[in-house]
């Protein structure tokens, strides 16, 4: 008979690149996102990115300097840090971008009849 033992993930260490976030677990593994998942990595410098701290006995890894925490089973489930409500940048898909807005064809209709 075998026996299953789960660990939870706790983080060793943690990498960020102009790309990734890689984290190196304490059993082995190593989780890696894009940096796109944390806008607040992105928009940070190189040595921002650089000075963190493990939180809650590597659960999570803090970054005092611009004040973003990710944790080892965000990373494990894909979960992005969303943006606050009042900063989110317009990212639509490119098929939508496209395509003229209601208002815009109410408007090119109108011009039509008028001219």
């Amino acid at each position: 008979m075998s026996t299953v033992v789960l660990t939870e993930a706790t983080i060793r260490s943690v990498e960020v690149t102009d790309e990734t976030i890689t984290a190196h677990l304490a059993d082995g593994r190593v989780i890696s996102v894009p940096l796109a998942w944390s806008w607040r990595l992105s928009d940070a410098t190189p040595a921002q990115r650089a000075n963190w701290k493990l939180i809650g006995d590597g659960y999570g890894v803090h970054w005092p300097d611009i004040d973003e925490d990710i944790s080892a089973e965000g990373m494990l489930n894909g979960t992005p840090a969303p943006r606050p409500k009042g900063t989110r940048k317009a990212i639509r898909p490119a098929y939508k971008r496209l395509q003229p807005t209601a208002a815009r064809r109410v408007a090119k209709n109108a011009s039509r009849r008028r001219g």
